[in-house]
């Protein structure tokens, strides 16, 4: 039945040429934007996770920024110490120099002061940005990841970068240690334990709170150190002798070193050797009140070579330490970083793949949308002709 109040040819053809004029707009706007879903009204959902993971590839890239000011902050630290080391190194030269008879010791510990000076200023120096993580005994946390869980919570991680006391500071010398047979009243000693031998290492009275201890064990097998820090509480007691004796011959007995005998009477220390292979015995002490290096203040070679030979072994112990945390924490930085940067490109990646037009397929849909609007236009204007057909029957 035809109609002249109602062409519902027309009608369709209208609602024809409208929906591909709707595709026709929404695959422009995919070309234009290069995007599929470039507003909530395009796709909710997808438009909520893509701005979600958005705001963590910001995130990350901030993040990335952090590891490396991080990384170039531990790298100076670094640095420095390694530079500390090598300098340590030239000064134990001296002082093995030193342990002839005839030679001029006065000259070498002019060598000796000159050294400590510019570790001294190498210390000072390493510095990044006002952070000096060998001086100044600051912590650093370098904040290295941004963790979303799976309901939305988000929180983050940091790398914690210790210091690495390797200041000279204000030391004063202490007579601690009496080790029979090496050195009387002394703050180093150094011997050696052959086959039976037999040493008693004796603490003075000279000891107070914060003060530190280290004996050094080598062996051919080991090379161990231990250290042991007074307390107020072996301080307050009255036997502050007896306490710190008995705590260091409890870690030396820790050690596990074969062929080795540790006895204890008072403040007496016994070491024995019952294993036949020589053992290098060390120790030294560091006052509260100096730095992490110290002991290079006590260090003279004119009065005292064995001391001072005893003590270089233990400094430069805490700066290749030093150098080695320094080097361990900064390949982790690094590693991190370059995790950061993979991650974030997995992540754009992400994102593109929810949220980028195919613009091959676009292209395409557009020259068919093109082809469909003429036809559907044509269409619209043959159905608007059915009632002039409808008058010519009347005439």
């Amino acid at each position: 039945m035809s109609s002249i109040l109602t062409n519902t040819s027309a009608m369709v053809a209208l609602q024809t040429l409208r929906g591909i004029n709707s595709n026709l707009a929404q695959t422009q706007s995919q070309i234009s934007t290069g995007k599929s879903v470039a507003n909530a009204r395009d796709n909710a959902a997808v438009w909520a996770i893509s701005r979600t993971m958005e705001s963590d590839v910001a995130g990350f890239k901030a993040i990335s920024d952090s590891l490396s000011l991080g990384s170039a902050t531990v790298g100076v630290a670094r640095q420095a110490a390694e530079t500390v080391t090598d300098l340590l190194t030239q000064m134990k030269s001296r002082i093995v120099a030193a342990q002839e008879q005839n030679v001029d010791r006065d000259k070498i510990q002019e060598d000796v002061v000159a050294l400590r000076d510019q570790i001294d200023a190498v210390v000072g120096a390493a510095q990044f940005n006002g952070l000096n993580l060998i001086n100044d005994g600051a912590t650093l946390n370098i904040l290295a990841s941004l963790d979303r869980d799976a309901g939305g919570t988000v929180s983050t991680n940091s790398i914690e970068v210790a210091a690495q006391d390797l200041a000279i500071g204000a030391y004063a010398a202490s007579d601690v240690f009496d080790a029979e047979g090496v050195t009387d009243d002394g703050d180093a000693f150094a011997l050696t334990l052959s086959d039976t031998d037999e040493e008693e290492i004796e603490i003075q009275d000279n000891l107070a709170a914060g003060d530190s201890l280290t004996i050094r064990i080598t062996t051919q097998d080991t090379n161990q150190a231990i250290t042991y820090t007074v307390t107020e509480a072996d301080v307050n007691d009255g036997e502050v002798e007896e306490n710190v004796a008995a705590a260091l011959r409890g870690l030396i007995v820790g050690m596990g070193i074969d062929g080795l005998r540790v006895e204890l009477e008072g403040e007496t220390i016994t070491l024995e050797n019952d294993g036949g292979a020589p053992m290098v015995v060390t120790g030294t002490f560091q006052n509260a009140g100096s730095g992490g290096l110290g002991g290079l203040s006590a260090i003279n070679v004119a009065t005292d070579p064995a001391g001072a030979l005893a003590r270089i072994e233990g400094l430069i112990e805490t700066a290749i330490e030093a150098a080695s945390s320094f080097g361990s924490a900064q390949m982790r930085i690094d590693t991190q970083s370059e995790f950061i940067k993979n991650l974030t490109d997995s992540l754009t990646t992400g994102i593109g793949a929810l949220v980028d037009a195919d613009m091959e397929a676009a292209s395409a849909r557009l020259q068919a949308l093109q082809v469909q609007q003429q036809l559907a236009t044509q269409s619209l204007s043959i159905a608007n002709q059915q009632p002039q057909n409808i008058l010519a029957l009347f005439r």
